[in-house]
């Protein structure tokens, strides 16, 4: 299985690649969103420790049950040869309807055929209250996209 774009990555397409996993983690269809690394890729994602499709699946079926109404926005940092590195930021509340902001950087490594091998995320949650929201685009339109005029991270300057 081929997931294209394709290492080594131009700028072009390093950017499109951001935008298929932000889109692919909108979606907060966990076992679509796996289809993204291979079978046995490795993750750290803050201070948990996965390793394979399996795991992932179970990881983010569990963090969707949790955060809720999650709307995600990345952006590129770098990229070379096989490597993209981005930055994001993503809304949700919890069970208490308690809103959060959750900022991050991935770094990322791919396979040949464009699956991710390996995926290091550093995230810090930040306490916000519901009228601080900026990420409010409509959920339920397609499969959960933001709309390509939507403001991104810089133009937000977060």
């Amino acid at each position: 299985m081929t997931r294209p774009p394709l290492p080594p990555f131009t700028k072009e397409s390093a950017i499109e690649k951001v935008r298929a996993a932000e889109d692919g983690w909108n979606s907060k269809n966990p076992e679509k969103v796996a289809l993204a690394y291979t079978e046995n890729s490795i993750w750290r994602n803050r201070s948990t420790f996965l390793k394979g499709r399996a795991e992932i699946t179970k990881f983010l079926t569990e963090k969707w049950q949790r955060e809720h109404e999650y709307r995600l926005i990345k952006e590129l940092w770098t990229f070379a040869e096989n490597r993209i590195a981005v930055r994001f930021a993503y809304e949700w509340h919890d069970d208490q309807q308690n809103w959060f902001r959750s900022y991050g950087n991935e770094n990322w490594e791919f396979n040949k055929d464009g699956l991710m091998q390996r995926r290091i995320a550093s995230i810090n949650d930040l306490p916000i209250k519901e009228n601080e929201r900026k990420f409010l685009w409509p959920t339920d339109l397609n499969n959960g996209r933001r709309p390509d005029d939507h403001q991104s991270l810089s133009e937000f300057s977060l």
